[in-house]
């Protein structure tokens, strides 16, 4: 089997310590795999989380959710994609053939749904990495903070070869779960950072509060702007108390609080009064936005294509892989939205 030789990956040797820049060594992609030549990538809260309290005592190329990439060659099986395609791989896959797959109402597909603890293809249960024949792991089922990765095919959407994949590269669960594009007419903003307020509306909110402003539950405060409670709600911290403030703010009757954000710790528990529920509040959770991977999202790069979408507006950092580390202190120091990293440029290395 030969091997792609001095590939440089950014890798996560232990949780929350810095990234290490290493070369390391590709397999080709087995049946039903593609091999990705990465150009951009990015970083979001969410992998930040993955990073700082659950990535364990094993080697990871570290993975970002939704990554620009272009295709590099296919193994057995692959009959949809050719090398030279543009594609966005994802972390939760779309096989087209489970129950969910061909259901209208969920992208939770059986087969290739995100799997955290997964570190190995699904083929034959290794990895496709290794340094001086160490193995080194996925994560996410994307692994790209490498120059190049082996992705299942049914994590890979193709898209249109014309989008910027510079600015398409941040196509992800932040943006599939947006709330102007789904027609609100009045969005209130919730943060405990008051500066996010002027960057906020560049995406459209129209009122912004600060729970630490009010001596009382922020939700009982959003049900006195709003005349009974918000008509949809969406808690993309992963904050316990956040998420509860999230559905006791929606009105009774047809308000609907949906969670995005990702827990911290599997020990939180989620409590409000079972009349919340009686009263007939919508709790319920969504998961990339209900988007299937292959099917539905080269139709969110064509609204951007189309000007539907403002994905500049999501960019406000870049660095060279090297400088990998930097897009991490970037978000954890609440600075700006997204990263971008520029795969090839490899200064200082």
């Amino acid at each position: 089997m030969c091997l792609l030789d001095s590939i440089v990956a950014a890798v996560a040797w232990e949780a929350g310590k810095p990234l290490v820049i290493e070369e390391v060594e590709v397999a080709p992609p087995h049946k039903v795999e593609v091999r990705l030549k990465i150009l951009f990538t990015s970083l979001c809260q969410t992998e930040v989380i993955f990073w700082e309290a659950r990535v364990g005592t094993n080697t990871i190329v570290s993975s970002h959710f939704l990554a620009m990439k272009l295709q590099e060659s296919i193994g057995e099986g692959v009959t949809d994609l050719q090398p030279g395609d543009h594609v966005l791989p994802v972390f939760t896959g779309e096989c087209k053939e489970c129950r969910h797959c061909k259901s209208e109402e969920s992208n939770m597909c059986e087969l290739l749904r995100i799997n955290t603890d997964r570190g190995v293809m699904l083929s034959d249960g290794k990895t496709r990495f290794y340094k001086n024949g160490q193995p080194i792991y996925h994560f996410l089922g994307t692994s790209n903070f490498s120059q190049y990765t082996v992705v299942h095919v049914g994590c890979v959407s193709k898209i249109n070869p014309a989008a910027p994949l510079d600015k398409v590269c941040v196509l992800r669960c932040r943006v599939s779960t947006g709330a102007r594009i789904s027609g609100a007419s009045r969005i209130i903003g919730v943060d405990l950072s008051p500066h996010r307020f002027n960057g906020s509306k560049k995406f459209g909110v129209n009122e912004f509060m600060n729970p630490k402003d009010y001596d009382k539950p922020v939700q009982e405060v959003i049900a006195e702007m709003t005349d009974g409670g918000a008509d949809r709600s969406l808690e993309s911290t992963g904050n316990i108390d956040a998420r509860i403030s999230a559905f006791e703010c929606v009105h009774d009757g047809w308000g609907v609080a949906v969670l995005v954000g990702v827990a911290r710790s599997k020990d939180d528990a989620f409590k409000t009064h079972p009349m919340d529920f009686l009263n007939e509040r919508t709790l319920k959770g969504t998961f990339f936005g209900n988007y299937k991977t292959r099917t539905d999202l080269p139709s969110v790069v064509e609204k951007y294509m189309n000007k539907e979408l403002e994905l500049e507006k999501f960019i406000t950092h870049h660095v060279s892989l090297p400088e990998i580390n930097k897009a991490f202190e970037y978000m954890l120091r609440r600075e700006g939205l997204r990263c971008i990293i520029h795969m090839e440029k490899l200064e200082n290395f």
